[in-house]
């Protein structure tokens, strides 16, 4: 039998002694209706990113669901000089995880993490490693657990046009 998203994310965090909540949510069309169907401000959404590093390799950047990734700050901190999103089916291939459900807990790779200071002190939602569900954490233990470098790697969203 095939283990669920889910069972690996809450196997995970037992075993790294953290405290989650895995809650069913409904499909949403935007982070703004997750946001509302989860009860929560969009900055409390955790967009889990697979980043690509130039050397092949990969990390794990967590940004506030009303920001986005800054990749100049990004490149500096990682101190390499490229770095991109992978296709879909590469972010799946490496995390085990498909878009929408990608989490480092539980990630098939123990890739290292990025998160962006403003989710210090906070409850968060991620993707639980299933549709449907999302996971809420602790943020300030999620980064200790993963001994994550935590710093400013985002900007403000730009709006739509």
């Amino acid at each position: 039998m095939t283990e669920q998203g889910r069972d690996r994310v809450a196997a995970d965090a037992r075993a790294r002694g953290l405290e989650i909540d895995i809650v069913p949510r409904p499909a949403a069309d935007s982070l703004e209706s997750a946001a509302r169907l989860l009860g929560i401000d969009p900055s409390g959404i955790v967009k889990s990113l697979v980043v690509k590093r130039h050397d092949g390799d990969y990390l794990f950047a967590l940004v506030p669901g009303d920001r986005q990734i800054s990749w100049a700050k990004l490149r500096a901190l990682v101190g390499v000089n490229k770095l991109s999103l992978p296709h879909e089916d590469v972010a799946l291939a490496v995390t085990g995880y498909s878009r929408g459900t990608i989490t480092p807990l539980g990630s098939t790779t123990a890739w290292p993490v990025f998160a962006d200071e403003r989710l210090r002190g906070g409850r968060v939602a991620m993707g639980a490693g299933e549709h449907g569900y999302s996971a809420f954490v602790d943020a300030d233990a999620l980064i200790d657990a993963y001994g994550a470098t935590v710093a400013d790697i985002t900007d403000p969203l730009k709006p739509r046009v």
